[in-house]
């Protein structure tokens, strides 16, 4: 099953998606809660990886927050490929629908993939992040996301991320951060945009330029030569010893530790229900922003 979210916020709450999900599933989330929009998953064909979603508007009047989770045979392939991604929109939605809607499409186009996952989609992310930005020109608008991404192959995962969503490992029930939140007062950040001229100033948070309080993110069009969009990235070879992995905006984690979500999950089977554990439990906590998950279960 394939879901791309494409829940926008003009205040409204109105959801509009492109979406295989069941009628039962629909019907479930129309009766859940204002806070609540949608869950759901995937098993891979050989039922060792299953993924479920959850996303969650919260306690703002408009969602910015997108998705993309889905198994994939590539053209001329034979491998399945997961493909999932957590965008989360600062200064409107616009950004992060866009990247949502485009960068696995860049990866998959691109020459290194499928032989070089790392390079491929470190590329895929500069490439649309300088489409965003083309495509926009036109606009007033200077709105920008952040991305955390995982590209599945048989059992390597590849992460990709630029800003503070954030991607967590359980391993052998240990939370192991396969990401480091792009913050501007980050010694190595402050220092890479100090050098391009820019500055980092303390306005209620560390904040590049007095304004925005992530050091990569996706358009920011006015911040650029700061906030770039070149990811990290890291590949990750999966054992029998991985059991979940995590996928979320800071939605969940301003309020979850790493370690706190992994061991409310790690015993859940399911992983949908691992996903709407995890949003019910930062929502519980009193999050204020738009929260979304993808959890990842591993059978190897």
């Amino acid at each position: 099953m394939q879901f791309l979210s494409s829940i926008l916020g003009s205040g409204s709450g109105k959801s509009s998606s492109n979406s295989s999900t069941s009628n039962n599933q629909t019907s479930k989330s129309a009766t859940q809660p204002i806070h609540t929009f949608l869950t759901g998953g995937d098993v891979r064909k050989d039922n060792k990886v299953s993924y479920g979603y959850s996303v969650m508007r919260g306690k703002r009047a408009g969602m910015e927050d997108f998705f993309f989770a889905e198994f994939k045979n590539p053209p001329g392939k034979s491998t399945t490929v997961g493909l999932f991604g957590v965008f989360d929109g600062h200064g409107g939605p616009h950004a992060a629908d866009f990247v949502r809607a485009n960068l696995f499409d860049s990866l998959l186009r691109n020459p290194n993939f499928p032989s070089d996952v790392s390079t491929a989609l470190g590329e895929a992310f500069v490439e649309t992040d300088k489409r965003y930005l083309q495509a926009d020109s036109g606009s007033n608008r200077d709105d920008g996301c952040t991305a955390v991404t995982a590209v599945l192959t048989d059992n390597t995962v590849v992460v990709a991320h630029v800003g503070d969503s954030r991607a967590v490992l359980s391993r052998g029930g240990r939370a192991i951060a396969l990401s480091e939140d792009h913050k501007p007062n980050r010694s190595d950040e402050r220092s890479r945009i100090e050098a391009a001229g820019g500055v980092v100033v303390w306005a209620g948070t560390w904040r590049v330029g007095g304004v925005l309080a992530v050091s990569r993110a996706f358009g920011d069009r006015l911040l650029k030569r700061y906030v770039v969009a070149t990811p990290d990235v890291r590949e990750e070879k999966l054992t029998s010893q991985d059991e979940v992995m995590i996928l979320a905006s800071d939605g969940l984690w301003d309020v979850l530790t790493n370690q706190e979500a992994v061991s409310l999950i790690k015993d859940i089977p399911d992983a949908e229900k691992a996903a709407k554990r995890l949003t019910d439990e930062a929502y519980g906590r009193g999050s204020n922003d738009n929260i979304s998950c993808i959890v990842l279960r591993f059978r190897f």
